[in-house]
């Protein structure tokens, strides 16, 4: 048996969940913050067997893509030295999903 930690954004949970439940598989769904941009992503938890790791792995390859987003980044104002900024846009990719899959030496039911 491995664990699967998916982290993907909020944007792709919903429909990612629906599609991995409608094929069996057991998900536990926390909402967790990204660091970088600060914003709500959500962070799945799979209990799965060894030989659907594959499958579960494409499940979430097919549904959490990436794609380009506006945000603002703060950059010092020059030659003042009292802690001013402004902000400027800047394109950054977000989307698709952070997985790790880790060896589970027990799984009980309780």
């Amino acid at each position: 048996m491995k664990l699967i930690i998916a982290i993907v954004q909020d944007e792709d949970s919903s429909k990612l969940l629906s599609k991995l439940m409608q094929q069996g598989f057991g998900v536990t769904k926390l909402a967790t913050t990204g660091g970088f941009l600060k914003a709500g992503n959500t962070t799945l938890l799979l209990g799965v067997d060894e030989e659907r790791i594959e499958e579960a792995i494409h499940i979430v390859e097919s549904v959490c893509k990436s794609r380009k987003q506006m945000t603002a980044a703060a950059t010092a104002v020059s030659g003042i030295t009292h802690g001013e900024y402004t902000t400027y846009p800047v394109e950054v990719t977000v989307g698709g999903a952070t997985l790790f899959v880790l060896s589970v030496d027990q799984f009980l039911k309780v």
